[in-house]
């Protein structure tokens, strides 16, 4: 055997052996989950507190009224008000909520913009949490993205996480959802399949092994004071990844964080693959920045990659058949780890799901990889930079 060959053969093995054990551990930490789950789901769920959702919004896309219209349908026995915020009264996803609003009278909504951010608040997001901040009336407060649809108990469910005083925040798990069902693209399925699994798949390894400390901006449940233990808005509004810098910041203050157990559908747009991959490459660098030791590691749990590498060592050396079989196996490995998220998070499709996971685990290898390929993103019109520890910066060409 070559010496090349040789390197190939202990590269693959290595990155077999790793995401071999990585799976194992992604198994045990779904049936932990799972129980969890299932304790939480029976538990009495009387803790009833008011509540001000945020839900900041910017333009309109496919589904959004579906969206919408789950957080009018919450069936919450105590006040809890709906708070609405974008840039401009013109905003076509503001006039979308309003007009939603008024076929539910009986929920407390309000609708207020906060205008173009200032210099400082390179996170349009967290701009609007300020504002929607100045305007709630209620001390604890559930934040969620334009792209989440939820059942009739979210808030009920979620709320339940700050029972104990001393949590400082919660999130929820995700399950990602292409619009459109079947009909949607299969890079959107792909993106989705990812969103559900690679996503989910990590969080609870990572809350397995040292409890959670970060948060998934998806959908949050904490409290106003929160936000100003880990420095306020201004501080927030630096980072694009302010939801991870929430959680961990609370975390180090020894401040309670929760990933609770309520699941919440992520809607995924139909989008050419080209889109799709660009959008998924930008929360790879946001996540190589935010924690750039984890993010190393996450390329030894991939598996279809070293299984490409086994067969091209077989068919190289002579051996076709063991690489055959060295590729197999690393498939099978992501049919496991994807059949025990899946089953767990209660994914209807998850048959079709598990059965595309390794294509996806393979795509997923290759924005990890261009993760590390350049820091500048392209969002909502502007170029920005990422900075190390996850700050960023605008983009100001030079000449």
């Amino acid at each position: 055997m070559t010496d090349l060959l040789r390197l190939l053969y202990y590269v693959a093995l290595a990155g077999s052996l790793t995401s071999s054990i990585y799976c194992v551990m992604v198994i045990a930490a779904a049936v932990r989950f799972g129980l969890r789950k299932r304790r939480d789901d029976r538990a009495p769920a009387d803790f009833l507190p008011p509540i001000s959702v945020f839900k900041p919004l910017h333009g309109t896309e496919p589904g959004l009224e579906r969206n919408l219209e789950t957080f009018f349908e919450q069936q919450y026995p105590a006040p809890f008000e709906l708070l609405f915020c974008a840039r401009h009264e013109s905003d076509p996803g503001l006039e979308l909520a309003r007009s939603v609003g008024e076929r539910f009278p009986q929920v407390d909504a309000q609708y207020v913009t906060c205008g173009e951010p200032i210099p400082q608040f390179h996170n349009a997001k967290v701009y609007s949490f300020k504002k929607l901040d100045a305007v709630a009336q209620s001390d604890i407060v559930i934040t969620s993205d334009a792209d989440v649809r939820v059942a009739p108990d979210y808030l009920l469910r979620t709320v339940q996480d700050l029972r104990d005083p001393s949590l400082g925040i919660a999130s929820c798990l995700y399950l990602g959802t292409p619009y459109g069902g079947e009909q949607a693209s299969f890079a959107t399925r792909l993106d989705a399949v990812g969103k559900s699994v690679e996503m989910t798949s990590g969080v609870l390894v990572a809350d397995m092994l040292e409890g959670t400390k970060f948060a998934l901006g998806a959908s949050m449940v904490t409290r106003k004071q929160s936000f100003q233990a880990v420095g306020g808005f201004s501080e927030l509004g630096q980072f694009y990844a302010d939801d991870f810098e929430l959680g961990n910041r609370l975390a180090k203050q020894g401040k309670g964080v929760k990933m609770g157990t309520h699941i919440i559908q992520l809607m995924v747009q139909d989008q050419p693959f080209w889109l799709s991959f660009r959008n998924q490459l930008r929360w790879m660098q946001s996540t190589r920045r935010s924690r750039p030791l984890g993010h190393l590691g996450t390329g030894l749990t991939f598996a279809t990659p070293f299984g490409l590498l086994g067969l091209a060592w077989g068919l190289t050396a002579g051996h076709p058949v063991a690489g055959l079989g060295w590729l197999l196996a690393t498939i099978v490995n992501r049919w496991l780890q994807a059949a025990s998220i899946l089953w767990v998070m209660g994914d209807p499709h998850w048959l079709q799901n598990v059965a595309i996971y390794p294509m996806r685990d393979l795509l997923g290898s290759v924005l990890w990889l261009g993760s590390y390929v350049g820091d500048r993103f392209y969002y909502r019109g502007k170029t920005y930079v990422l900075k190390p520890g996850g700050r960023v910066e605008e983009h100001q060409p030079t000449g």
